[in-house]
């Protein structure tokens, strides 16, 4: 229907989350649009985002350092540890200014039927960490659905045999959203009020 050069573009935008046929070509036809330094910037900035991001080798957060910016921050409570899935969710946690540790990032959630299992997760870390720095407590901020609430049981049941505090965020948050969408506010009584895992 359109030139190779602009239905490749096309295409690969549509590979993105919540990107569909029609929002990917009103991308490509607004680029197209643009002075030919805007295109360059956007992929010269793309281009950095592969080459200058990092993960953080303590959280698994995404850094431009081997450190990322929590795990240097020496006024940060180290002895607290909030499990989320993926690094995009960190943001709605801090805006909420009610968490002060570390964080632990999975990088997903356990899906059998997309063949992502616990050892593809970076589970067996997270108790290398409580096993070897003295924690006091664990917060397990999963997303409220299915997979979220299965990941979550797998970590209580490993984690249940430390001698720590494991916790969950507080069930104000709806079934099957995922915490990047939810307000601050919603997060914030979350993590107020999170309950200790039984």
């Amino acid at each position: 229907m359109y030139p190779k050069p602009i239905q490749d573009v096309i295409d690969e935008f549509a590979k993105l989350p919540g990107i569909g046929p029609r929002t990917a070509t009103r991308f490509v036809f607004s680029l197209l649009r643009r002075p030919d330094y805007d295109s360059e910037r956007l992929s010269d900035a793309i281009a950095k985002l592969k080459s200058e991001i990092k993960v953080c080798k303590n959280c698994f957060n995404i850094s431009e350092k081997d450190l990322c910016e929590f795990c240097l921050d020496p006024k940060r409570d180290k002895t607290t540890i909030c499990v989320i899935e993926e690094a995009l969710n960190i943001p709605a946690i801090e805006k909420t200014k009610k968490f002060t540790g570390l964080y632990h990032v999975l990088g997903g959630s356990i899906k059998p039927n997309e063949g992502i299992s616990p050892e593809k997760l970076n589970i067996k870390e997270l108790v290398e960490k409580i096993e070897n720095t003295e924690i006091n407590e664990v917060i397990i901020a999963t997303n409220p659905n299915s997979e979220g609430e299965t990941t979550a049981l797998y970590l209580f049941n490993i984690l249940k045999d430390f001698d720590i505090k494991v916790t969950r965020l507080a069930r104000g948050l709806s079934t099957g959203s995922d915490l990047e969408y939810i307000d601050q506010t919603t997060i914030s009584n979350a993590l107020s009020e999170r309950v200790e895992c039984k």
